[in-house]
């Protein structure tokens, strides 16, 4: 028999180590002490079986840029379970409960990394945009700026590269996690890793720079982390990365929001024949690798404002937590017949209106359709979601977002 509860740092530690090492996320003592310091940064809940931990999961408070707004956020960072706990269920009901708890607490919106697709449509998630990661020589930057010494970075350095993470340019979708100790954890599990960058800031604070791994001599270096500011600074960072070029033969990185990195690359197709299947291959390679759903749809929409006429139509929302969180709990999804208005100003009201037409959708196709992943008439195709073809049309039309991105890897 199970029972869920929250972590208690003194008594649950040694099982969260062990659950960790069974799962392959640590090895040695000194991933352990990172453990302990990421567990300190946000809500944890554990399922015992048989009186010990043996299903750990976590949420770290952030926040998520929408068109102009900014929405409380609930950045689900792990989800680990023992070898001897698997199938049980434990981890999609643990998950659930602390999507609850984090919506009881303000959480607008949730998100999470995942390891396959699938498992968390059960909980209401819906896929996010593809991540468009390319590799290519870094000398082919066709950015001739002449570059100024960066400052070298560290791991020691992660209170500085969080606080220049907060303050970086996001653009619609972007994600941005409060606790210090994410980026701590995170710098210190990227082994080999190393940074560069530019303190511009009045009182000599980081404004740009990137954090990359290198395996060798000649590279692959991979970018996990770019930050800059403005357009500018980023255009500085490219000059900055294309300079490694007299010795690393490749780099790969995340295309930041907004940028077709294509457009600074030189001969990209010739490149890409010439390397094929290659230690050093030229390619991009995108896939949709995070979920996001929305925990309080009249907050979404209310922070929904277009450049668009006026739309209203009703809207059957079903919630798969809604059978699978505490009956006791004051949050129960978002399910629901909603009467919704989109515009300059938009609304979500309780019931309907039997004069308008009715979109039909779950909440993980619905929170796709909001966020602009895709738009209605792809999601009536692929996705949840059914509605009159007049109506899809409308969305389509009035529904016109730019391409989300986190541009932050959780």
């Amino acid at each position: 028999m199970y029972t869920f509860r929250k972590y208690e740092h003194d008594k649950d530690i040694e099982a969260a180590r062990r659950i960790w090492r069974e799962v392959q996320w640590i090895d040695d003592s000194s991933d352990e002490k990172l453990l302990d310091a990421f567990l300190g940064g946000g809500r944890a809940l554990v399922a015992d079986l048989n009186g010990s931990a043996e299903c750990l999961v976590t949420a770290n408070p952030g926040k998520i840029k929408y068109l102009n707004e900014e929405l409380s956020l609930s950045v689900v960072t792990s989800v680990t379970t023992s070898r001897i706990a698997r199938k049980q269920g434990l981890a999609k009901k643990l998950t659930a409960q602390l999507i609850a708890e984090e919506a009881e607490a303000g959480a607008i919106v949730s998100t999470l990394g995942i390891f396959e697709q699938g498992f968390y449509d059960q909980l209401g998630y819906g896929s996010g945009s593809y991540e468009h990661w390319m590799s290519f020589d870094p000398a082919d930057i066709t950015i001739n700026d002449k570059i100024r010494p960066p400052v070298r970075l560290k791991e020691d350095d992660w209170k500085k590269i969080h606080q220049a993470l907060q303050n970086r340019k996001t653009h619609h979708g972007g994600v941005t996690l409060y606790p210090e100790c994410f980026v701590e954890a995170e710098l210190a599990w990227l082994k080999k890793g190393f940074g560069l960058g530019y303190a511009d800031g009045p009182k000599g604070e980081l404004t740009h720079f990137f954090w990359g791994t290198s395996k060798g001599e000649h590279g692959p270096i991979t970018i996990h982390i770019l930050s800059y500011q403005s357009m500018e600074q980023f255009i500085e960072m490219m000059a900055l990365i294309k300079s490694l070029g007299d010795q690393i033969r490749l780099v790969k990185m995340r295309e930041p929001a907004g940028i077709q990195l294509q457009d600074l690359i030189r001969n990209p197709f010739r490149s890409r024949i010439v390397t094929e299947k290659s230690k050093f291959e030229h390619i991009n390679r995108a896939s949709a690798y995070w979920q996001t759903r929305i925990c309080n749809l009249e907050a979404c929409i209310e922070a929904t404002h277009l450049n668009s006429r006026s739309l209203r139509f009703n809207l059957d929302l079903s919630d798969p937590l809604e059978k699978l969180i505490d009956p006791e709990s004051a949050w129960r999804g978002c399910a629901g017949e909603y009467t919704i208005e989109l515009g300059s100003t938009s609304h979500a009201t309780d019931g309907f209106d039997k004069a308008l037409p009715t979109l039909t959708a779950d909440i993980g196709t619905f929170t796709r359709l909001w966020l602009g992943v895709k738009s209605a008439t792809g999601l009536s195709a692929t996705g949840n979601l059914s509605a009159p073809e007049s109506l899809l049309n409308d969305l389509d039309e009035v529904l016109c977002l730019p391409n989300p991105h986190p541009d932050w890897d959780y």
